[in-house]
């Protein structure tokens, strides 16, 4: 399979050891609610780890929480607790609105705060190999000794421009020399080291915590577009220069931004949407299909008309999917099976030959439809037989270990909503249709939908 790396392209993937995978995405730092770009980050990541496994991977995954930065340090000010207390608030927030996308819980979910000593020990080693010095504020890693500065991100360093998330600072040697250990502050928390007390800068968090979970060497190392610079640029000046030119990630893959109105999402533009505020008008899972509609890669214009497309795309997959078990259940073993093996196999290749493209989900939700429409098309010339209901299941069950969005979580309806269900069959039944359209619209108003079938009556949450 392909894969798209941030600076060599679209490459074949070849894991470090046959079979198994180690992947290390850059979390979110949690001083607030997540929003729809931790969220399509999230679920960018989530989906390649699914179809890794789903290959017959083992994948080790591990995915950060920044507990310790000047956002955070703020954050905590305004409320008048500490930083610790901020991180024990927000990081459950987000364990709820990922859980919510359908996104499976890390492997490891390490917290900067927990590797300290990690950090310290790769700034000594950095140190004792020349590439850092003291300044009155802390200890700065020299980008002149790392001659490959800016090849990463495909920048000159006579191009890059000081300022956003470049700190400026007249008496730095080079205008993009990053701060490695920031001496302590008052009313700042702090940990002991060998150059002063004080905390780790942003950068040295992921290059010390992959180390620890993943070791000197790994497969993947993931995030926004955002970060590739200055985060991963410095990430990779470090880590190399700390642990050997063959050292840290083979492979570094970048999500696109999530842009409102064809410009990038920000608070400053007052354009900004936590997870929390979508999901208050539309299920989760229609968020994570809205993320999948288009390729990791690209950008995605973000719009409650979007939202509304994805809607109506994911239940056309889960009516089917809905009518398909009705079937199974209620209809007689007729039908035709002829061609339905073949088709099924051929939809399997396409979904995964799309998928080996650097996780095309786009491509593969198109494999996804074309099951819908053959399934509908079986149902509704009655040709559809119990065994290749089960097989399309089946498939349907193999798409959804990636995709992770087809299948509705189980929702039992009580004994009242089931008595009138059964009332309207039988109204039905006896042409009473003035008492069975009656009944339908108290259902309705109680949230369910009914859809009447040549098998019968199926139902649906609305």
């Amino acid at each position: 399979m392909k894969i798209q790396d941030t600076k060599m392209g679209l490459v074949e993937f070849e894991p470090i050891k046959e079979g198994e995978i180690g992947m290390y995405v850059c979390g979110p730092t949690v001083y607030d609610l997540g929003h729809l770009g931790h969220g399509r980050s999230a679920v960018s990541f989530d989906l390649m780890r699914r179809y890794f496994i789903y290959k017959g991977y083992k994948v080790k995954f591990v995915s950060n929480y920044t507990d310790i930065d000047d956002k955070m340090i703020n954050r905590a000010k305004e409320k008048g607790i500490s930083v610790e207390q901020l991180a024990n608030e927000i990081i459950p927030e987000y364990i709820k609105d990922y859980t919510a996308l359908g996104i499976m819980v890390s492997d490891i979910s390490p917290k900067a705060t927990d590797s300290v000593k990690e950090m310290i020990d790769i700034i000594s080693t950095l140190e004792k190999k020349g590439h850092t010095y003291v300044l009155d504020d802390g200890v700065y890693f020299d980008v002149k000794t790392f001659k490959e500065y800016g090849e990463f991100s495909g920048q000159k360093l006579e191009d890059l421009k000081v300022g956003a998330r470049v700190d400026v600072k007249e008496d730095k040697r080079n205008p993009y020399d990053f701060v490695l250990w920031k001496f302590k502050k008052d009313g700042e928390p702090f940990w002991s080291s060998p150059w002063g007390d004080g905390r780790p800068g942003w950068h040295i968090e992921c290059s010390a915590m992959s180390f620890l979970h993943l070791g000197e060497k790994f497969d993947i190392h993931g995030g926004g577009l955002d970060l590739v610079f200055p985060h991963h640029e410095c990430e990779v000046a470090q880590s190399l220069c700390a642990f050997g030119s063959d050292a840290f990630a083979k492979y570094w893959m970048h999500n696109g931004f999530i842009n409102i109105d064809n410009e990038k999402m920000s608070k400053s533009l007052g354009n900004f949407f936590t997870l929390r505020n979508v999901f208050e008008k539309y299920d989760p899972k229609i968020v994570r299909f809205m993320f999948l509609q288009t390729h990791y890669r690209n950008p995605i214009n973000f719009s409650f008309d979007l939202l509304e497309q994805a809607k109506a795309g994911l239940e056309r997959i889960r009516d089917c999917v809905r009518n398909l078990k009705f079937e199974i259940e209620n209809s007689s073993d007729g039908g035709d099976d002829t061609g339905v093996d073949e088709k099924l196999s051929g939809l399997k290749s396409d979904f995964e030959n799309v998928m080996d493209n650097d996780f095309d989900t786009s491509g593969a939700l198109g494999a996804v439809f074309d099951l819908v429409t053959f399934v509908n098309t079986l149902i509704q010339s009655k040709k559809l037989t119990k065994k290749s209901a089960n097989d399309v299941t089946s498939l349907f069950t193999d798409f959804d270990k990636v995709l992770n969005v087809i299948f509705e979580e189980e929702k039992d309806i009580d004994d009242e909503v089931k008595a009138l269900i059964k009332q309207r069959e039988d109204s039905r039944k006896a042409k009473n249709f003035a008492m069975s359209d009656k009944i339908r619209d108290k259902l309705k108003a109680k949230g369910i939908e009914l859809e009447d079938t040549s098998s019968g009556t199926v139902w649906k949450r609305v």
